[in-house]
């Protein structure tokens, strides 16, 4: 076979944003465009000798493609293994676990995560280094900076690797490793939590739904669900990865989750819901009736930690991100452990858990996740639960309505205006950053507002600074409204805009949410003029 120089010019707009590079499918099948950013992948790396990488997506339409183009270029650059997950899946939080488990170099992951999927949805790529999490930005930047700079990309001219047997072959001297995207995973998970006292719970006639929504976290939840822990056949649904998520949208929440909602609403419910997103790193956990935020959801994970045995000894701290509630803030301090706050993105939590400071981190975009690996893990998380479940002998909301009673009741709520103009987006932010130092000590709706910042975070491992991170207006007592734009889509701007409120009587947490949170909704449209600037009455979606 032979090793081909194909010349190349730059495309623009390469640039990583939170979770790599997401772009329109039709982007990715441009000629070069793909090949592109995988060759600045390798230069950004170097010698490549002698290392193991590991390559893995989701399933999504185009991943089979990108992984063959991949693996050529691999081998053209003198990679010297690659362990790729059968049929070309591996979650996100598997390959973080394969990443580490094998001592690899490090591994690229192909996913748009929960954004829709199909030829005319959304792909995405990203490099996780050797600790198993997301590239810091250092190296997504020197990344974008080689996509600039291209004239030409390597890649062998062989033929496509079967990737649908386990087992090894050669490519250009290259070993390739087919491996079972599941069993290291599984592994992993069986040391963290009491399977056996979860086999039991099952053959005690415990109910459940998991809602793999046709993407990846469906065979892990089949084989640990349903195969190693003894479920019935049909615990869970959805369970095969399709390339458009069965048109989907793989995000899980009350909203794209409508079929979990409905039925955990009904006079059959399980005892149990739960479901997964397009490459299995988000969570929702549902009980006969309610929701639980991913906010309350790291509280209530951090509050009965010990309860499974990976955790036996206790955490080391908590990490969340910005906009999430500070649900978990009050959990760390009854057990006298640190709780930082970081901005929103998975890597900024890697460095907290590589120096030993945090055990749990968590985000209220239904991600929530411990230093078993550096990614945030659906499955994880639903394992922890039912641990909890079945160490305790309480349902979802008896362990929500107790939590609560201890430690108050963080309503919450974010609101998200998708595809709005990016100009209108920019000018809203802008105009609201300028308002920020006439804000504090102003009386607002009945609040009071205590600070309004720009929120900067210094790294307490690296003293990295990361600037600009999300506008915050915290009232005197502790509600709080956050705007921020989001990076994760693919057309227009997001505008996310979080609610918060804290409530400590117990006679006072069966209030509907958006009602709790009504005065500040009304606040935080009249200080944003959101309204007036983007043309939108309403959130596209509110969860």
């Amino acid at each position: 076979m032979t090793i081909n120089t194909v010349a190349t010019t730059p495309f623009a707009g390469q640039r990583p944003g939170t979770s790599g590079l997401r772009k329109k499918v039709t982007e990715f099948q441009q000629p070069g465009y793909l090949e592109n950013f995988v060759e600045a992948i390798f230069l950004t790396l170097g010698d490549l000798s002698g290392q193991t990488l590991v390559l893995g997506g989701d399933g999504r339409y185009f991943n089979r493609s990108a992984i063959q183009t991949i693996l050529h270029m691999a081998a053209a650059h003198g990679v010297a293994r690659i362990l790729v997950g059968r049929g070309g899946i591996l979650s996100t939080p598997a390959v973080s676990c394969v990443i580490r488990k094998h001592a690899a170099f490090g591994g690229i992951v192909l996913s748009a995560s929960h954004n829709p999927g199909g030829p005319d949805g959304d792909f995405g790529i990203k490099y996780n280094i050797a600790n198993g999490g997301p590239a810091p930005e250092k190296i997504t930047e020197a990344i974008f900076a080689q996509t600039q700079a291209l004239s030409s990309y390597r890649i062998s001219d062989a033929p496509p690797v079967n990737l649908d047997q386990v087992g090894k072959t050669e490519l250009e001297g290259m070993r390739v490793e087919v491996i079972d995207p599941v069993a290291d995973y599984a592994e992993l998970m069986g040391r963290l939590f009491d399977f056996d006292a979860i086999r039991a719970l099952f053959a005690r006639g415990f109910t459940m739904r998991f809602d793999g929504m046709s993407a990846v976290s469906g065979p892990y939840a089949r084989a640990i669900i349903e195969g190693i822990l003894g479920a019935p056949a049909g615990t869970v649904i959805n369970a095969e990865p399709l390339a458009d998520f069965g048109g989907h949208h793989p995000d899980p929440n009350p909203v794209n989750a409508a079929e979990l909602i409905a039925l955990m609403n009904g006079p059959d419910a399980p005892e149990f819901g739960a479901a997964s997103d397009g490459d299995g790193d988000r969570n929702m956990i549902v009980g006969r009736g309610i929701a639980v935020t991913p906010s309350d959801s790291l509280a209530i994970i951090a509050a009965n930690a010990k309860l499974a045995p990976g955790y036996a000894a206790g955490i080391k701290g908590i990490a969340r991100s910005m906009p999430t509630s500070a649900a978990a803030d009050r959990v760390a301090a009854a057990l006298g452990v640190s709780c930082f706050e970081t901005p929103t993105g998975w890597k900024y939590f890697g460095n907290l858990m590589d120096a030993g400071m945090v055990t749990l981190c968590g985000e209220e975009s239904y991600g929530t996740g411990s230093d078993h690996v550096r990614e945030k893990d659906g499955l994880w998380a639903v394992l922890f639960w039912l641990n909890i479940i079945a160490a305790t002998g309480k349902s979802v909301p008896q362990l929500v309505t107790e939590h609560w009673a201890r430690f108050g009741r963080n309503y919450y709520s974010r609101h998200d205006y998708e595809a709005v103009d990016a100009l209108a987006a920019d000018g809203m932010m802008a105009a609201l950053r300028e308002k920020l130092p006439t804000l504090a000590g102003q009386a607002l709706g009945g609040y009071r507002v205590s600070l309004a910042d720009d929120f900067v975070y210094t790294d307490p491992v690296d003293k990295a600074v990361a600037s600009r991170q999300g506008v915050r207006i915290v009232m005197t007592d502790g509600s709080r409204i956050v705007f921020r734009l989001s990076g994760t889509g693919t057309e227009g701007a997001t505008i996310r805009v979080y609610l918060e409120r804290y409530e400590a009587d117990p006679g006072r947490h069966d209030l509907e949410t958006q009602q709790a949170l009504s005065g500040l909704i009304a606040i935080a449209d009249d200080v944003s003029a959101l309204r007036a600037r983007t043309g939108r009455a309403q959130p596209s979606v509110i969860t």
